[in-house]
């Protein structure tokens, strides 16, 4: 293939995250086999080269039927084509759960966005609650003191006495 099979980019333009692929590649393997850095890059290319066949056939499908956005459709028949049939039913199956659980994220979305709006004081309360819960935490559950809080606190003290 040219290096510059890819509208007009070079290969080293079209890649796929590092290390996002390493964490895919290593959670496929038992915990005790090891990949070598140049197997990993191999593995990665050969991702990179399963997504340029595919996109192109899915294109050819879709310009075959006239139409000028590829679908879902489309890439399962370029599967087809190309002799990868017998994954097409696992392809949809894992597309159909994506379209379910963009479906779930939206609805949680508009649930989140169409309740009642915080007032200025109220986010403002609530951020410092959440900060002394971090501090909290960071401080192995010992609640530490804010300066406003030690103040505070000196006030009702010289109040008192």
């Amino acid at each position: 293939m040219d290096p510059m099979d890819i509208v007009g980019k070079s290969k080293e333009d079209a890649s796929l995250p590092k290390a996002t692929m390493t964490k895919i590649i290593k959670e496929m393997l038992p915990a005790d086999v090891r990949v070598a850095r140049d197997a990993q890059d191999l593995l990665i290319e050969c991702c990179v080269e399963f997504i340029n066949l595919i996109s192109s056939e899915s294109n050819e499908v879709c310009n075959k039927e006239d139409k000028r956005t590829i679908a879902p459709e489309h890439v399962l028949k370029a599967l087809q084509v190309l002799g990868f049939g017998e994954y097409v039913e696992e392809v949809y199956a894992a597309y159909e759960q994506h379209k379910y659980e963009t479906m779930q994220d939206s609805q949680r979305s508009v649930k989140m966005n169409s309740g009642a709006e915080m007032t200025e004081e109220e986010a403002a309360a609530e951020q410092q609650r959440m900060f002394a819960e971090a501090r909290a935490r960071m401080n192995g559950g010992v609640s530490v003191p804010q300066p406003e809080q030690l103040e505070e606190t000196q006030q009702t003290t010289s109040l008192q006495s």
